[in-house]
C-alpha cells in the first residue's frame, strides 16, 4: 500500500482531532465571556420556577416577612422571597439559573458600603420598609420622638427665658412690699390722703380725682358711704380753695348717679343746700358746672329732692344764671336739667305700674314743676337759647320748648323774637339736611333738628 493509499483516513483523523480542540478552546473562551453579557435585564412578573408559577416578588409580600438581601460589591444569588434594596443591580445568570444582585457603582467609581447607605438613609428619615428591617425603622421612629422632644424642651426653655413663674413673682412682690389691693382698700387710703391735714393741696385734689373713677360704680359708693367719704366730699363742698371744691362736687356727683342710697344720704347730709349756695355765688365757672353736675345727680329719680329742690327755690337758682354774662353753657345744662325732671314725671305718670309703683307716683305728683316755671317766667327765658349758635345747645333747647308747649303756648304765640329764631332755623337747618341727603343720609342730624322746628312752629300755627 503506498503512502497516498492511507491518506483519507490520516486527513479524517486529524480533522476530527482539530473539530474536538476547536470545541472546548470554543467553551473555554465561552466560559471566560459568559460573566460579560450574562446579565439579561427582564421584567420579574416574565420569570418563572419549574413548576411554572411566578416565584413570589417584592410586592406580593408583606414587607414585615421579608427577608431583606443584603448587597455588596459582588454578584450575590438573591433567594426567593428575599427584598433586594432599592436601586440595587439585578441580573439572571444564564448558566446558573439564578437571580443575582449587587451594589451600584458610585459616580466616583466607588461603592459605598452597606452600613454607610443606610446611615445615610436614617439620618434623611427616607424610611422604605424594602430597604430596612423592622429593628431599623423602630430604631429610627425612636431617633424620631427624640428630636421631637429635644425640640419641645427647647421651645420650654426659650418661654422660661422670657417670662418668670409666678412664684418668683409673688417673691419679689413680697420683697417688694407690693400687693394687689381691693377698690375698697385704695379708697380707704384715698380718703385718709384726702382728709389728712399733713397732705398738699395737689395731693387732696389727685386723692379726689382718683376717687372720682372708684366711686362710679354702685358698689364702690355704696363703700364709699360706709367708710364716712360722702360726708368728708360734702364738708369739702364748704372749702375755700376753689379747686377743691370743684373736685368734691365731681366726686358727689359720681356716686350719686343712679344710687338711691347715697341719694338720701347725701339729701340728709345738707348736699342739696350746699350745692345751690354754689350755683347762686359768685364762683369760678368750672366750680358751677361741676355742682350743676352733682345737683343734677341728685334730682333725677329722687322725686323727695325735687320737692326739696322747689321748696329751696331751686328753680329761681337756675333762673338766675340767665341774668349773668359769659353764661350761657350753663343756663343750657339748666334748661337740661328741667327739660329731664319734666319728662321723667310724664313717662311714670303716663305708664302702667304697680301697686309698688303708685307710691312714687303720688311723691311725682307733689312735685309742682309748672307753677314755678310759669311764675319765673322760664317761658321767656328758655327760647332765648335758640340764638346760640352751637347746634348741640340748640337741640336741647328746642326739646325743653317743645315740652313746655302745654304750658307756655300762649307766651310762645306772643314772642316774635321766637317766631323770628324759628324761622331763621327752618332756613338753615333745610339747606343743611338737603346737603345730607346729596350725601345718602335721609335721615341725618340737621333732618331731625328741622323736624323739630316744624313740629314747634305747627304747634304754633
Amino acid at each position: 500500500m503506498s503512502l497516498w493509499a492511507g491518506l483519507p483516513c490520516t486527513v479524517a483523523k486529524v480533522s476530527l482531532l482539530l473539530l474536538l480542540l476547536s470545541a472546548v478552546f470554543f467553551r473555554s473562551s465561552l466560559s471566560e465571556r459568559v460573566p460579560e453579557f450574562a446579565l439579561t435585564k427582564i421584567e420579574e412578573s416574565d420569570i418563572k420556577d419549574d413548576s411554572g408559577k411566578e416565584p413570589i416578588t417584592d410586592d406580593d409580600a408583606d414587607p414585615e416577612d421579608l427577608e431583606v438581601f443584603y448587597p455588596t460589591r459582588q454578584w450575590q444569588a438573591v433567594r426567593p422571597g428575599q427584598a433586594v434594596p432599592v436601586g440595587s443591580h439585578v441580573r439572571l445568570n444564564l448558566q446558573t439559573g439564578e437571580r443575582e444582585a449587587r451594589l451600584p457603582d458610585s459616580e466616583s467609581g466607588k461603592s459605598d458600603t452597606r452600613e454607610e447607605r443606610r446611615s445615610t438613609r436614617l439620618n434623611k428619615m427616607d424610611i422604605d420598609t424594602n430597604s430596612f428591617t423592622s429593628q431599623e425603622l423602630k430604631k429610627a421612629l425612636a431617633k424620631m420622638k427624640e428630636s421631637e422632644k429635644a425640640e419641645r424642651m427647647a421651645q420650654e426653655e426659650e418661654v422660661r427665658k422670657k417670662f418668670r413663674p409666678i412664684e418668683q413673682l409673688k417673691e419679689e412682690f413680697e420683697k417688694l412690699n407690693v400687693k394687689m389691693e381691693t377698690d375698697y382698700e385704695i379708697m380707704d387710703k384715698l380718703i385718709s390722703k384726702f382728709n389728712s391735714s399733713a397732705s398738699t393741696l395737689d395731693e387732696k385734689v389727685a386723692a379726689l380725682y382718683d376717687l372720682e373713677y372708684y366711686v362710679h360704680q354702685v358698689d364702690n359708693a355704696k363703700d364709699f358711704l360706709s367708710m364716712g367719704g360722702l360726708r368728708l366730699v360734702i364738708e369739702g363742698l364748704n372749702s375755700t380753695e376753689a379747686v377743691l371744691k370743684e373736685h368734691a362736687a365731681f366726686v358727689l356727683g359720681a356716686a350719686l348717679s343712679s344710687n338711691p342710697k347715697v341719694q338720701i344720704e347725701a339729701i340728709e347730709g345738707g348736699a342739696l343746700q350746699k350745692l345751690l349756695v354754689i350755683v347762686a355765688t359768685e364762683q369760678p365757672q368750672a366750680v358751677k358746672k361741676k355742682a350743676l353736675f352733682a345737683l343734677s345727680s341728685l334730682l333725677r329719680h329722687f322725686p323727695y329732692a325735687q320737692q326739696q329742690f322747689l321748696k329751696l327755690g331751686g328753680l329761681q337758682v337756675l333762673r338766675g344764671l340767665f341774668r349773668q354774662p359769659g353764661t350761657s353753657a350753663l343756663c343750657v345744662r339748666a334748661v337740661t336739667l328741667l327739660y329731664d325732671l319734666f319728662v321723667e314725671k310724664m313717662l311714670l305718670e303716663d305708664s302702667q305700674h304697680s301697686d309698688q309703683a303708685e307710691e312714687k307716683v303720688q311723691q311725682y305728683r307733689r312735685v309742682q314743676l309748672v307753677p314755678a316755671v310759669l311764675e319765673q317766667d322760664w317761658c321767656v327765658a328758655v327760647p332765648e337759647l335758640l340764638a346760640l349758635p352751637e347746634h348741640d345747645a340748640r337741640e336741647k333747647v328746642l326739646k325743653a320748648v317743645a315740652v313746655l308747649m302745654e304750658f307756655c303756648r300762649e307766651r310762645f304765640r306772643g314772642d316774635t323774637a321766637l317766631s323770628a329764631t324759628l324761622g331763621l332755623l327752618r332756613s338753615e337747618y333745610e339747606e343743611l339736611a338737603a346737603a345730607e341727603r346729596m350725601d345718602g343720609d335721609g335721615d341725618g342730624y340737621f333732618q331731625e333738628l328741622l323736624g323739630s322746628v316744624n313740629s314747634i312752629l305747627q304747634e304754633l300755627g
